[in-house]
């Protein structure tokens, strides 16, 4: 027996040994690291992994060949003894190749560390669940139509990754489910760094799709979180939700042509997000949505678009072709938000006919330059302004004169280059309404008492949460 092989299965043995003892040997026995040195030892030691182990992979390049990719079929760790397959050090090995890792029928396993540049999509099934995609640089081929990574697993966490380079049509993360309108359940994307999304077409090169059309009325519960985009251009929208109940919130979009979607589906929470210097703010479509707290600063087209619809509302009884239409909004709130030096502060639709209903565009601080217009808002009976505060040189717009003040909030600009509310300013406490389920603002200080208007509640505090750097998301953070 080879000398790696006779360790892999020395380990093994004493691993399944101690678990049938109990008892603290176990969980020593169970988390021995296995090294591994070719993708042939690689396979081999998947295979026979049990809850707790370790394989790490030499740092070098791998060339995976043939339709078998690295198969992790049948393997299940625990939540609190993972199976883990790491490189040796982050970043150090890297897989080529036709396939890379294929996962079937497996739960609690941890890929960490490796550079993915495989020809064909890193598929996670819906056999699967609790899996762990962290801290790998993924660039797949650049090929037309194919996606990066497809999710389909319950409760996977992608973190910490770096997904780049893209010039064709495809996604660097989408996120589907079982069936054709099912949707993977508890999935949460933190802390990756998106970056360089050329595609020039007209739709297809989202850096995250979360659902699609046909997916749209089911509930997800997906959080997208402290992730950082730039130069995502190879579509309007960088975070495009296409599902239900999720969370967006705290993410930086920067220097990007795309910007945050809910192209489809229901009560989805976009909060605390800053985005600046790109082409696209914040676009609304469907029903019942919390939009709040959120920064957006110097993007060529509306900060906040609430949309209009060719549908009133989408059914469980439509069809996937059918759910493609614009849902009118209906009930959602934009409140509390900060819209700065942008061509428009908020905006509606006029291409389509069904208006917004029952929406509220409340408290949010809006200033502009010269020759921009601060509300353009072609259909008025469907959303009710209260507590905004307007000031710069750009015209009002199309906003009721009983929905807002214009008053020189007395904006300072901090070492982060965002602007926040000076003491003295009148924002402070001017909030029209009250807002039970927002208990921070966009730099993670306590809302109290009466709100202040805008997405910054004043404070001499430091922020606790800023704009995002590469240096705090992808694999060496």
């Amino acid at each position: 027996m080879p000398e790696l092989a006779r360790r892999t299965f020395l380990t093994a043995a004493l691993a399944t040994t101690a678990a049938a003892a109990g008892g603290t040997s176990s969980a020593r026995a169970a988390t021995r690291a296995v090294q591994v040195h070719t993708v042939d030892e690689l396979r081999q030691a998947i295979a026979t992994a049990q809850p707790g182990a370790e394989i790490v992979l030499a740092n070098g390049t791998y060339n995976v060949t043939g339709s078998q990719g690295i198969p992790i079929q049948g393997r299940h760790g625990t939540a609190s003894a993972p199976i883990t397959v790491r490189a040796a050090t982050t970043g150090g090995a890297t897989l080529t190749g036709d396939r890379g890792f294929v996962a079937a029928n497996s739960s609690y396993i941890v890929l960490t560390g490796f550079k993915l540049r495989q020809k064909t999509t890193f598929d996670l099934p819906t056999t699967c669940n609790n899996l762990r995609i962290s801290r790998n640089d993924i660039q797949v081929a650049n090929t037309e139509g194919v996606n990066y990574v497809v999710v389909r697993a319950d409760n996977t966490v992608v973190e910490r990754n770096h997904f780049h380079h893209k010039s064709t049509l495809g996604v660097f993360l989408a996120v589907e489910g079982p069936g054709s309108a099912g949707m993977a359940r508890g999935v949460r994307i933190v802390r990756n760094y998106f970056s360089d999304h050329t595609y020039g077409g007209d739709n297809g090169g989202e850096p995250i799709r979360l659902g699609l059309s046909g997916r749209s009325l089911s509930d997800a519960a997906a959080i997208i979180e402290e992730n950082l985009f730039e130069r995502c251009d190879g579509d309007r929208e960088a975070i495009s939700t296409k599902s239900s109940g999720n969370t967006i919130r705290y993410n930086t979009v920067r220097d990007s042509f795309g910007g945050i979607v809910l192209r489809h589906g229901n009560r989805t929470r976009v909060e605390g997000n800053f985005v600046l210097d790109g082409g696209n703010g914040i676009r609304i479509y469907g029903n019942d949505h919390l939009v709040v707290n959120n920064y957006l600063e110097r993007l060529t087209t509306a900060g906040i678009v609430l949309g209009s619809g060719n549908v009133k509302d989408h059914k469980p009884e439509d069809s996937a072709e059918s759910r493609k239409g614009n849902d009118a909004p209906d009930r959602v709130t934009i409140a509390l938000n900060t819209v700065l030096s942008s061509v428009t502060a908020i905006s509606g639709e006029s291409e389509r006919t069904i208006a917004p209903a029952a929406c509220t565009i409340t408290d949010n601080l809006l200033v502009g330059d010269s020759g921009q217009k601060l509300v353009s808002m072609p259909f008025q009976q469907g959303i009710t302004f209260a507590g905004n505060i307007l000031w710069g040189a750009a015209a009002n717009g199309t906003i009721p004169a009983a929905g807002f003040t214009r008053t020189d909030p007395k904006l300072a600009t901090g070492s982060d280059a965002v602007r926040r509310l000076a003491a003295g300013s009148p924002a402070i406490n001017a909030a029209a309404r009250t807002y039970s389920s927002v208990t921070l603002d966009v730099d993670g200080h306590a809302r109290s008492g009466r709100a202040d208007v805008g997405a910054d509640e004043f404070s001499t505090a430091t922020p606790v949460r800023r704009p995002l750097s590469p240096a705090e998301v992808g694999p060496a953070s």
